[in-house]
């Protein structure tokens, strides 16, 4: 078995700082790519960041200079550094893994999110 879990989110002023963590852990093999993906009230969950082999990301242009991803390849981990925030960056935050196990199947995972309040 395999899981991932988040730390990090809460209540923040907008212009404020916070960074998300999110570890995978288990019967790992490789992970392929990891991410944060976000769902606001009434709307759909959307990509946020994501990083693949430890190199290539990619943003939403909404948070672009703002947030950086940024991953512990040793630890299975995979951060989000969240500045300047806004209130629309208000949301529930999930991380996403994707990855092999040991037993060489692909495994598509998702942590049960983290609430992130950014006040005006």
């Amino acid at each position: 078995q395999v899981q991932l879990v988040e730390s990090g989110g809460g209540l923040v002023q907008a212009g404020g700082s916070l960074r998300l963590s999110c570890a995978a852990s288990g019967s790992i093999f490789r992970v392929n790519a990891m991410g944060w993906y976000r769902q606001a009230p009434g709307k759909q969950r959307e990509l946020v960041a994501r990083i693949t082999n430890g190199i290539t990301t990619n943003y939403a242009d909404s948070v672009k200079g703002r947030f950086t991803i940024s991953r512990d390849n040793a630890k299975n981990t995979v951060y989000l550094q969240m500045n300047s925030l806004k209130p629309e960056d208000t949301a529930v935050y999930y991380c996403n893994a994707d990855l092999t196990d040991r037993e060489l199947q692909k495994v598509d995972l998702w942590a049960k999110g983290t609430l992130v309040t950014v006040s005006s």
